[in-house]
């Protein structure tokens, strides 16, 4: 049984998902989101998340960690520099914990988890709800992101 965190890194509000289980067959999982108020400086929302990421690390003992890559659109490069910015805190908090970090591209896991590499984010959700059997939406849409990340840990690394 491996257990694997799944980060979809967000200044407003970061998705956390956890899967536990055996190739792709999920045992359990949790869900949430780790959000911070725009009141506060940049530093001061880094500094959150960083540390609500190293306590879920020190809590799960993940053997996994699957971060959804940066990515920019040439429209909004701060948005990407800012992305940067809080993927940077996650990775440093997996590092410290000395977990295994992988990160992968948002089109490769839409089209792992959809077969579209172009999907909504609502599509992505249907299809992480779908494998999980759950009948309710999952939310925010940054938890089944996340939770779409943990997933694609177990079906490529289950068997760690």
């Amino acid at each position: 049984m491996v257990k694997i965190v799944g980060i979809d890194p967000g200044l407003a509000a970061t998705g956390v998902g956890v899967v536990c289980g055996i190739d792709i067959k999920v045992k359990s999982f949790s869900y949430g989101s780790i959000n911070t108020s725009k009141k506060k400086s940049l530093p001061q929302r880094l500094h959150h998340i960083f540390s609500k990421i190293t306590l879920v690390l020190e809590d799960e003992k993940p053997d996994l960690m699957v971060v959804e890559d940066v990515f920019s659109l040439e429209k909004y490069p701060k948005s990407g520099i800012i992305l940067g910015k809080v993927a940077g805190v996650i990775l440093l908090a997996g590092c410290r914990a000395d977990i295994s970090i992988v990160e992968i591209p948002v089109r490769e896991a839409k089209l792992i988890l959809t077969g579209n590499g172009n999907a909504d984010k609502a599509q992505l959700e249907k299809a992480v709800r779908e494998f999980l059997n759950l009948a309710k939406p999952i939310r925010p849409f940054h938890a089944s992101d996340a939770l779409g990340m943990a997933l694609i840990g177990l079906f490529r690394y289950g068997a760690i």
